[in-house]
């Protein structure tokens, strides 16, 4: 890489859109149950959808499962700002 950043490596799996399971999880910065924000080693991800539940949450690994209906999976450039973030920056404009 030409930036300097060493990647690490990322697994993910969705089963039949209700279930998601990823490795390479740093950290998840926000989560409700229609939206989860992470850092992963592969860039910061945005999961959306509906009546999302973490099952799984294994901080020495990385891994993550999550259950749901997933409407979408992005991953993202730029920092995560959390919705506080948001509505404060709204408030501000």
């Amino acid at each position: 890489m030409s930036d300097g950043i060493i990647y690490g490596s990322q697994e993910i799996k969705i089963v039949d859109r209700n279930t998601i399971s990823l490795s390479g999880i740093n950290k998840i910065a926000s989560f409700d149950d229609e939206e989860f924000l992470m850092e992963s080693a592969m860039g910061n991800i945005r999961l959306l959808g509906e009546g999302l539940e973490l099952l799984k949450l294994d901080t020495n690994d990385g891994n993550v499962k999550i259950k749901g209906k997933i409407n979408s999976f992005t991953y993202l450039d730029g920092k995560i700002k959390s919705k506080e973030d948001s509505m404060i920056s709204k408030l501000f404009k």
